[in-house]
């Protein structure tokens, strides 16, 4: 007994030598990602923050940002966004954290969901927008609304008045994806404005803005429990969302279920929600969250997307004049046609002749993407493909704005505005791997609306740069972005407009 007594600590320490390295060797191979700044960081620089981000990638690619006793993992390196978006996709997904910052807005939209539900919307999304009818019913709508905005433009043009150009996007991608969606036109671009419509657009940007500003406010859920503050302001800006959005749908079902009194029966079955009806699709709160979701998707991405390529054309006038020549050339006709007659020229075929234009806009998501962060939450413990051991319940976020700019990705020129670099030797488009161009996300989840944005867009751009030379109103302001979930322009983008000669 005195042996084991005596001999009792050594054995200890001998087995504690031999032992705990084995069981802290995974710890101590673990590397995880630098800490780059704090909470302190994202509140001083809170109105640039893409910037602040964008200057980290450029030191660290991966890293972390310490924000109360817990880490928010960052990457601008295409190979961990594949890993997390594709080759991994099952361990990465919205979770209940990212669901309750947006489901406020969005509800249990595509956006905000993972496992079945998600996989049920896709499936019945994907189904309706791969439909010919769906695609030409849109791109009628698109054209019917570009010459709207032409004529707006015009007027302007004529009285040689500024032209706030990010507002009158925001109102025609508005008219049209709800006209897509419902088959509705709310109207917003008319002379006599229709005030419900500008209500609503209204309240759905503050929503969303004040959705995003959630991530840094650790008492948020108390604020929206006793309905104070922004939670309050949120609250009450999406009573005026689902008061519009409800009564859009109830009128949809009613139209259906009374045909005689449907006005537009040409029309009638091409919308989306009408197909949806048709699959017995009927639950109110289902058809809200979907619209809301593609009205996000449609408006607000597309209206951004837009206003930056104009801006861009404002700064490179060359540029502009080039893709004004293409259109001609595509369509057959001259900067003297009218509108009209170019957006009824504006066929398929047409459209995709215009390759420089085409690369112009992806040039423009290059540098502007229309969401330029997005988040996942980590399921379980896992290593990325750079050696970097990620937590299970960890926020991880990939940054499209800062990869666009990352010269290890794009080269030495990569925050040039250059469309050259996505065209081969014969003028030819040539697509990049969605994983190091995120304008559409990627993997399982990549945008199904992407081929209706870039005709959109397409159809938009050509006709008004057919026929009008843009410039910017103040050529000595710095254009800036206004920090929400999507990259708007702050304060709108002023341009004037001449007949391009």
């Amino acid at each position: 007994m005195d042996f084991l007594s005596t001999a009792a600590p050594t054995i200890v320490i001998i087995l504690a030598v031999i032992l705990l390295p084995v069981i802290f060797w995974p710890l101590k191979n673990k590397r995880y990602p630098p800490v780059a700044g704090t909470i302190v960081h994202l509140f001083k620089y809170r109105f640039k923050l893409h910037d602040y981000f964008t200057e980290l990638a450029c030191n660290y690619k991966t890293y972390r940002i310490s924000v109360l006793f817990k880490y928010i993992v960052f990457t601008a390196d295409p190979a961990n966004v594949e890993y997390l978006l594709k080759t991994n996709f099952a361990n990465y997904g919205k979770g209940e954290y990212v669901h309750s910052l947006i489901s406020d807005v969005v509800g249990d939209g595509i956006f905000s969901v993972d496992g079945e539900k998600w996989r049920h919307q896709r499936k019945t999304s994907s189904s309706h927008f791969s439909t010919k009818i769906l695609r030409e019913f849109s791109s009628e709508i698109f054209k019917t609304n570009a010459v709207k905005l032409a004529g707006i433009i015009h007027e302007a043009a004529t009285r040689d008045e500024s032209i706030e150009m990010q507002d009158l996007f925001m109102k025609s991608t508005l008219d049209s994806i709800v006209k897509i969606l419902l088959g509705f036109d709310l109207g917003t671009m008319s002379k006599t404005n229709n005030e419900e419509s500008i209500r609503f657009s209204n309240a759905f940007d503050a929503g969303n803005a004040a959705s995003l500003f959630r991530v840094g406010d650790i008492v948020w859920k108390i604020k929206r429990f006793l309905n104070i503050g922004t939670e309050a302001m949120l609250r009450e800006h999406m009573k005026v969302v689902d008061q519009f959005i409800y009564k859009l749908i109830n009128k949809k079902i009613e139209r259906l279920h009374n045909p005689e009194d449907d006005d537009e029966l040409p029309l009638k079955k091409k919308d989306f929600v009408s197909r949806l009806l048709e699959t017995c699709e009927t639950d109110p709160k289902y058809l809200r969250d979907i619209v809301l979701t593609f009205i996000a998707a449609g408006k607000d991405t597309t209206a951004s997307a837009l206003s930056w390529f104009f801006y861009m054309m404002c700064k490179h006038l060359d540029i502009q004049e080039k893709i004004a020549q293409e259109v001609r050339e595509a369509t057959g006709l001259n900067n003297s046609s009218s509108v009209d007659e170019v957006a009824a020229n504006l066929t398929e075929e047409a459209l995709n002749k215009m390759q420089y234009l085409h690369a112009a806009l992806n040039e423009t998501l290059r540098l502007y993407p229309t969401v330029p962060m997005n988040a996942r939450i980590c399921f379980s413990d896992d290593v990325w493909p750079d050696g970097y051991s990620i937590k299970k319940g960890q926020l991880v976020i990939f940054q499209p704005y800062s990869m666009g700019r990352m010269k290890f990705i794009w080269g030495d020129d990569a925050e040039e505005f250059r469309p050259e670099r996505w065209l081969d030797e014969n003028g030819n488009f040539q697509e990049e791997s969605p994983f190091k161009f995120l304008a559409f996300n990627a993997g399982p989840r990549i945008c199904m609306g992407k081929d209706y944005s870039f005709i959109l867009m397409k159809i938009f751009a050509a006709a008004l740069l057919n026929n009008y030379t843009f410039k910017l109103s103040d050529e000595k302001k710095v254009v800036k972005y206004k920090m929400m979930v999507t990259l708007h322009i702050n304060k709108g983008l002023n341009v004037h407009a001449s007949p391009r000669v």
